[in-house]
C-alpha cells in the first residue's frame, strides 16, 4: 500500500485530500456546463433562436415577392388598360362591343355552371 503523510495507520488506505480536490474540481465543471448548454443564453437557446430568424427570414423573403408582384399588378392597372380590360374580361366575364362571346365545353366534365333561365316577363293588363 501507498503511504502518506495523512494516512491514518499503515493498513488503512491513503486519504489525501487531492482526491477531493479533484472531485470537487470535477463538479464545478459539470456545474460550470450546465448554463452553457442549458441556461438562458446556452447553445441550446441560441440554436433555437437560429431556426427562427431563418423561418422568419423565409417568410420575409415570400412576402416581399407577393408584394413585389402586387406592386406591379398596382403599376400595370394605374398606367394601362390592358390589365383592366384583363380583369373585367375573366373575373366579370364582360366583352367588347360587336364582340362574340364562345365557350367550348368539355362533354366528359360536368360542369359546376349552373344554369339560371331568365326571368317570365308577363303582358301588362290594361286598365
Amino acid at each position: 500500500m501507498r503511504s502518506c503523510g495523512f494516512a491514518a495507520g499503515p493498513d488503512l488506505p491513503c486519504k489525501c485530500p487531492m482526491r477531493l480536490i479533484i472531485l470537487c474540481l470535477a463538479a464545478l465543471l459539470v456545474l460550470i456546463q450546465y448554463p452553457l448548454w442549458l441556461g438562458k443564453g446556452g447553445w441550446l437557446r441560441v440554436w433555437d433562436l437560429d431556426q427562427q430568424v431563418i423561418s422568419a427570414q423565409k417568410k420575409n423573403d415570400e412576402l416581399r415577392a407577393r408584394n413585389a408582384k402586387l406592386n406591379s399588378e398596382v403599376q400595370d392597372l394605374k398606367d394601362g388598360t390592358g390589365a383592366v380590360e384583363e380583369r373585367a374580361r375573366y373575373e366579370l366575364g364582360m366583352i367588347k362591343e360587336n364582340e362574340i362571346f364562345v365557350q367550348v365545353l368539355d362533354p366528359n366534365k360536368k360542369s359546376s355552371f349552373v344554369s339560371i333561365p331568365p326571368p317570365k316577363i308577363e303582358p301588362k293588363e290594361k286598365h
